[in-house]
């Protein structure tokens, strides 16, 4: 992610708003970030020897292959989440794998852990992926589980925010990164909790960068399609264009590495979910009733 810079590139990078990682715990081989061009939102990230990265609720699914991904990219990891499921034993034979017990929904507890993590050292990277999932239409309201889905999904994401946006501001640099969910970019029947909670993360990730895009520091927002996880393995139908939690890890590395601000995937799903979006109401309802038969 690094480059040697010249004295002319010098002056273009000073003339760049500096968006994404610009220090680290462990010095990286090259001590300058990789300018970015008009098309690109963040500094891209493709150096990732010595990075620290903060992924939360990453024991399983996407968190987990993103954190592995960015470990075999040469990234030091820590993972966080409520359970650690295979994290321990990965974590005991990698010194650059760390776990550390986290509830999104515990104030206290967030702010303990990212204080810790912290004095050790600057984050680079901090990934949201904590996710709670159930299918639920309005004819069957559960208030207690819509609630259950805004307090990690959305919540969650605050707390770690509130806990580690003051170190960033505070040396202008580092990249915050939201998973989020095509299901939050229209409605959708069975989405009634888990949707909006993803719109919400989906805003809160666009607010983000318009807030922090002159602060030196990078934001992103990730939006899959159907990725094989823990969570969607309770669907009941064919799910299109399912891709494995490996592949999603990749396509995010690449969407970093390219300086995307919105990375979804897969492109042959996502880009068609986008051209929905555009349809006025008239024309969505009848469609997706239509598809999916709800």
């Amino acid at each position: 992610m690094g480059a040697v810079l010249t004295n002319a590139s010098l002056q273009a990078d000073m003339a760049t708003p500096k968006v994404g990682p610009q220090t680290t715990g462990v010095a990286p081989s090259s001590t300058q970030p990789t300018p970015r061009s008009w098309l690109q939102l963040n500094t891209p990230m493709t150096d990732w020897q010595g990075r620290r990265v903060w992924l939360v609720g990453a024991s399983t699914g996407i968190g987990l292959a993103c954190a592995q991904a960015l470990r075999t990219a040469g990234a030091h990891v820590i993972v966080s989440a409520r359970n650690p499921q295979g994290v321990l034993d990965w974590a005991a034979q990698d010194a650059h794998v760390q776990w550390l017990a986290l509830d999104v929904s515990d104030p206290e507890q967030v702010q303990a852990t990212a204080k810790a993590l912290q004095a050790e050292g600057p984050l680079d990277l901090v990934v949201y992926a904590a996710g709670y999932y159930r299918a639920q239409r309005a004819t069957a309201l559960d208030l207690d589980d819509l609630l259950q889905h805004d307090k990690v999904n959305y919540q969650g994401a605050l707390q770690v925010l509130s806990a580690v946006l003051p170190g960033m501001l505070t040396r202008q640099s580092g990249h915050i990164s939201l998973l989020s969910s095509v299901a939050g970019w229209r409605g959708l029947p069975n989405g009634l909790a888990y949707g909006p909670t993803k719109a919400a993360l989906t805003h809160l990730a666009e607010t983000l960068y318009m807030d922090l895009q002159d602060q030196g520091i990078g934001v992103s927002v990730v939006n899959p399609g159907f990725v094989a996880t823990p969570l969607t393995a309770q669907n009941q139908f064919t799910m299109p264009a399912l891709i494995s939690p490996e592949q999603a890890a990749q396509d995010m590395l690449k969407g970093w590495a390219q300086g995307q601000f919105d990375i979804h995937f897969p492109k042959r799903f996502t880009l068609w979910l986008k051209l929905l979006r555009l349809l006025p109401y008239r024309l969505y309802f009848p469609l997706v009733r239509k598809f999916t038969g709800l």
